[in-house]
């Protein structure tokens, strides 16, 4: 055995098996392994098997068998009451105590007094003890997988951390968010935790995380009659212009631009967010109409102002939506005034903002698929995308997207896009958060 090396491997295993066969001492095997006696010894002796192959239909393998009382054992035993002679030899052993069967002289002699290589191994109807190297390896990968199995953790401990861990991972939190907001107080690491929800060891359940169980199919919906406004709209407004663009004006922040949808033909949620930061903004529209879209930027340009709009949005990169097909009266104001650039992605190619997109499946946790938004108000908006704004992303750096956002442009200016800061700690992302009841 190599040095360093504790267990024995399947390959020694099957040396060993081979030379009790050829007759070889112990010695002379783990010469051969080069490892000490001891350790073949106790490998032998620890994975000997019995076997009562040839006894079938003889005498009682028992040396008290002349004398035993144990009797109505076998429902088909021939004595019926009489002294057990001729019972099974596997009666004897699951109900007397006093069972010891014959030994072979012969195999107390063999190498670890087992029946191994014997000439006599097919006429012999006495007990048999052999080793056999792939019972002995299936048996060390079991013992192997028991061992790891379970916590190691005392109660105390247990109790701790799901009481910290469950409330959060049910009110929608992921376990490396937890870990990164709640680091002072975890005394695991962030992978040991997921093991422990995995394997069923805190009261939150595989099925309570993340993105842990299968979407549902989509349900085939009518397709709702849809046109554009304007007809040349992608024209200079392509994707490989964007790239240009940016490629013009280095360290320009560009804002990804999506709709989340309610009920067909209902109200909508259109979607802002900040690439540099991943922080976004929804704001409430009544329906899937570009008219609807170009309401929310001059909105948005009135209560801003012009110099701390264009600087929150330089570029804009959406998709070729139909309520995205006014980007004339989104670059503009009525009055001519340029204020920001628009361009749109690929036809199918939605993963040319693929940011946002990931950004949607967070918020469609808190407003799922197929509930309607007509009943949302706009400052249950505004709370669900603070929530989602406070939770730590891996890509920031472990850090949430307000302080980010706050960071790179300057404090108080999301609060002017009426998202609050929200504790990491405390977020929540399931539909209760707006009141939205989930049958």
């Amino acid at each position: 055995m190599t040095k360093g090396k504790k267990q024995m491997t399947g390959t020694q295993r099957c040396r060993i098996e081979f030379g009790l066969a050829a007759g070889e001492s112990e010695r002379s095997i783990a010469k051969s392994l080069g490892v000490s006696l001891s350790t073949v010894t106790r490998e032998i002796r620890k994975h000997t098997y019995e076997s009562f192959k040839g006894c079938y239909g003889r005498a009682n393998q028992c040396v008290h068998r002349q004398d035993c009382r144990l009797t109505g054992v076998c429902g088909d035993c021939p004595a019926k009451g009489a002294p057990c002679v001729r019972c099974s030899y596997r009666n004897c052993s699951r109900f007397c105590d006093r069972v010891e069967y014959i030994d072979c002289s012969q195999r107390l002699l063999r190498t670890g007094k087992v029946c191994n290589g014997c000439p006599d191994e097919k006429r012999c109807h006495k007990r048999k003890l052999f080793y056999v190297a792939s019972r002995a390896q299936d048996d060390y990968r079991r013992v192997l997988s028991e061992s790891r199995q379970g916590a190691a953790l005392e109660q105390w401990e247990r109790d701790y951390i799901d009481a910290l861990v469950s409330p959060k991972i049910k009110a929608g939190q992921s376990v490396h968010h937890i870990c990164v907001t709640n680091a002072a107080k975890l005394t695991r690491h962030e992978r040991t935790i997921q093991r422990y929800v995995n394997y069923g060891v805190l009261s939150a359940k595989r099925g309570d995380l993340k993105r842990a169980c299968m979407v549902r199919p989509r349900k085939s919906l009518a397709r709702e009659y849809q046109h554009k406004v304007e007809t040349g709209c992608y024209v200079d407004r392509a994707y490989k212009d964007y790239g240009k663009f940016l490629a013009e004006n280095p360290g320009v922040g560009p804002v990804y631009m999506d709709l989340v949808i309610g009920r067909i033909g209902g109200v909508c949620l259109l979607t802002l967010l900040w690439l540099n930061a991943g922080f976004m903004v929804g704001i409430l529209i009544p329906n899937k109409c570009a008219e609807n879209v170009v309401a929310v930027f001059d909105g948005l340009y009135a209560e801003l102002g012009h110099e701390l709009f264009t600087r929150l949005f330089p570029v804009i990169l959406t998709d070729r939506g139909t309520e995205f097909s006014y980007p004339s009266r989104i670059e503009e104001c009525e009055d001519g005034t340029k204020r920001t650039r628009v361009f749109f992605c690929d036809p199918m190619n939605s993963n040319q903002k693929s940011q946002i997109e990931r950004n949607h499946e967070i918020v469609r946790e808190i407003l799922p698929k197929g509930v309607s938004f007509d009943s949302l108000t706009q400052d249950q908006a505004y709370l669900a995308l603070s929530h989602v704004n406070a939770y730590v992303r891996y890509a920031q750096g472990d850090k949430t997207p307000y302080d980010v956002f706050e960071f790179l442009y300057g404090e108080g200016t999301a609060a002017k896009l009426h998202i609050a800061k929200v504790d990491p700690r405390e977020v929540v992302l399931k539909p209760r958060l707006v009141g939205i009841e989930m049958k």
